[in-house]
């Protein structure tokens, strides 16, 4: 029996208004990759990448998207993507881009780089808090980008369960 290789892409949805990704779920991501791999590679594309394709995770607060393909078709995947322009959920189309940030080959890697990207994201917006308490709150934010066991490279529980469940 041969394991199958899978690729992982980590992307983040950037929209004009941060009051649209709350609309967003996996089905209207997944879909609206589906059609830009079918627009730019047609038939083929299609047919190549979207066999084993699922949309993993998507965090609607922080726009965060972790999308699972076959190894051998995640530069058709790739290239796609800059042609998204918009995501229709729930009957309204919303103007948006994906930019990918990362690429990896397990979900481990990708939870010990998300930990990493969040942890420089809060700091980034520690500067720009207007008054103490909400200082208090990112730094408390940064304190907790580990996992239980005290490892500073861990993540969330949502990651781990699929984790297993991928095995």
């Amino acid at each position: 029996m041969v394991r199958v290789k899978r690729r992982y892409l980590l992307c983040e949805v950037n929209v004009s208004k941060r009051s649209d990704l709350l609309q967003l779920d996996d089905r209207a991501v997944a879909t609206a990759v589906r059609a830009a791999v079918a627009l730019t590679h047609g038939d083929y594309g299609a047919a190549h990448c979207l066999i084993g394709f699922s949309v993993k995770y998507l965090n609607a607060h922080t726009g965060m998207v972790f999308l699972r393909f076959p190894k051998s078709c995640y530069k058709l995947l790739w290239s796609a993507l800059p042609f998204i322009t918009s995501i229709e959920a729930r009957g309204k189309k919303i103007p948006c881009f994906l930019n990918c940030v990362h690429v990896g080959g397990t979900i481990r890697t990708f939870q010990k780089f998300l930990i990493r990207y969040n942890t420089q994201q809060l700091h980034r917006m520690l500067p720009k808090c207007k008054d103490e308490e909400e200082k208090q709150q990112v730094r408390e934010a940064i304190l907790q980008c580990n996992l239980p066991g005290g490892k500073k490279e861990a993540s969330e529980d949502e990651l781990e369960s699929e984790e297993d469940e991928e095995e």
